[in-house]
């Protein structure tokens, strides 16, 4: 029966010495290799003796066995079979002693190792296993503690960098430096925030050409790395080390996981920072939106703290979340949407979250339309969740700022009512919409309504929605019979007993032109509920 695998853990050895290296100390120096030359760069970090036949049950990966053969001495045969299953447990190689209890070794074996690239190394007979246990665990461990030291090293000047007040330029920077390799820092979206090295251009073209980059396959040493930065339990992106040499080792990659736990230091710093300014754009712009800032010359002067230029001719956008999303986690991902279509189009205009909607204040010659197409396209990546957008009159100053606001939040809500959510309404192109929505007594509005179509204007009844639907086709349609119809897919006598019941209800609107616009604009009002 096939013994059990029993691949343990490497322990607290990480890091080893590759076979090749090994062939290369004193005690091995009239070592030769027999085959599998290809896997001289496989690494050793422990080694064994094979003692027991069963020995299959006792190996563990990256280990050097060593043998007289001794357990195999009665089943020659079985010798071509262990390379196959040595290789298939991650073992190192195999280091042999011929002639005391075997001979040679079968030819199957060597071509076997050859073609595993599975290392076979011919010992001399005046070398005993301890002494080559000795000095090969010495060199594993000397190896190890030169790397943790140098681990350690790197780790301390990284931590320096974060608490001297250094971002991920400065990271990626002192990690080019340790490694002389070329870092970058990108984020979730393969977008470059920092990047170092003498091949920098390289790495950005790397990049930007195959993302994320790939790593080359001989062990110990590769192409491009790239490690997770993650803080709290969010991914923000990887720290990529490149050099085209691909002679970026294993220890190298523990110095980057390192500097992409520093990176996630800097990153949840500047997060933190950037809440707190945030919160204060966000007030600033709140208040003078709503007129409560001060004069406009304090405003000016606070606006220009935050890079934002309010004494131009502005337009204002409102961009509203649309009901029934998640806000929760839409919101974050809308402000920053809106936040980078700003820095394209105009990197002076003001951009703010508040609580369920996106403001910005762009300068009046920018295509506003363009600007909230560009910021719809990159949150387009989270549906269900949409939004509307408003734009309102040009603003000749921060005075009338309050009243462009109200221009923009009326035209992102009229505009979700006439068209569906994801609507872009400017507030000139509202039309009758428009005059409605500068009626401030919504009171008086709804009276009108309730005057106009008396008990067409509530839902008690079943048939009111129906019976309001064929009055509005009909205004529409000028009153032709046959084309309200045709809409409505009614039989033309059908439509007649409509009409008919409609006006005793709410009086003979067809002679009465004066009604019928009244009918009109309570119709309309009827759909403007809840702005």
């Amino acid at each position: 029966m096939e013994p059990p695998v029993r691949l343990a853990s490497t322990g607290t050895i990480i890091h080893g010495v590759s076979v090749g290296e090994l062939l290369g100390v004193s005690t091995l120096a009239e070592a030769r290799l027999i085959a599998g030359e290809s896997g001289l760069g496989r690494i050793v970090q422990r080694l064994n003796v094979m003692e027991v036949p069963d020995i299959l049950a006792w190996v563990k990966p990256h280990e050097l066995l060593l043998t007289t053969g001794y357990p195999l001495r009665n089943t020659p045969q079985s010798l071509g079979r262990l390379v196959a299953d040595l290789d298939e447990r991650g073992l190192a190689a195999l280091a042999i002693k011929l002639g005391r209890y075997v001979d040679e070794l079968p030819s199957a074996m060597a071509e076997q190792a050859d073609r595993l690239g599975f290392p076979l190394i011919l010992l001399p007979n005046d070398v005993g296993f301890d002494d080559i246990l000795n000095q090969v665990l010495t060199d594993i461990l000397n190896r190890q503690a030169a790397v943790l030291v140098r681990a350690e090293e790197a780790h301390r000047a990284l931590v320096q960098v974060v608490l001297a007040g250094g971002g991920l330029d400065e990271v990626t920077t002192e990690v080019a430096a340790l490694l002389d390799v070329s870092v970058a820092a990108v984020d979730g979206r393969g977008r470059v925030l920092a990047s170092a090295g003498p091949h920098e251009a390289a790495l950005r073209e790397s990049i930007t050409r195959d993302w994320p980059p790939g790593a080359a396959a001989s062990p110990g040493a590769r192409t491009a790395v790239s490690v997770p930065v993650i803080a709290g339990g969010h991914h923000h992106g990887r720290i990529v080390a490149y050099s085209p040499s691909g002679d970026i080792r294993d220890s190298d990659v523990g110095i980057l996981e390192r500097a992409a736990t520093v990176a996630a230091l800097a990153v949840t710093r500047q997060e933190a920072v950037n809440a707190v300014e945030s919160k204060y754009r966000a007030d600033f712009l709140r208040d003078v939106l709503t007129g409560r800032a001060g004069s406009a010359e304090r405003v000016v002067v606070r606006a220009r703290a935050f890079g934002w230029d309010l004494e131009r001719p502005v337009t204002v956008l409102v961009a509203e979340l649309d009901p029934d999303g998640d806000e929760r986690t839409a919101q974050d991902r809308l402000v920053t949407c809106w936040t980078a279509a700003m820095r394209r189009h105009d990197p002076r205009g003001a951009v703010a979250g508040f609580s369920h909607e996106v403001v910005a204040v762009v300068d009046a010659s920018v295509d506003a339309a363009r600007i909230a197409k560009d910021a719809a396209s990159a949150f387009a990546d989270t549906p269900p969740v949409t939004f509307s957008t408003g734009t309102s009159r040009p603003s000749r100053g921060p005075e009338t700022l309050p009243e462009a606001y109200s221009q923009a939040l009326k035209a992102a809500r009229v505009g979700r009512q006439l068209h569906g959510p994801g609507a872009v309404a400017h507030f000139d192109q509202l039309g009758v919409y428009r005059l409605l929505s500068l009626v401030n007594d919504t009171d008086e509005l709804h009276a009108f309504v309730r005057e106009t179509l008396g008990p067409l204007a509530s839902d008690d009844d079943a048939e009111n929605a129906d019976l309001r639907r064929t009055l509005q086709v009909l205004l529409e349609t000028n009153l032709n019979v046959a084309e309200t119809a045709r809409r409505l897919h009614f039989h033309y006598n059908t439509l007649r007993y409509r009409i008919g019941k409609l006006e005793r209800l709410l009086g003979n609107f067809t002679d009465d032109p004066h009604l019928r616009l009244n009918l009109t604009l309570a119709l309309h009002v009827l759909r403007m509920r809840g702005i």
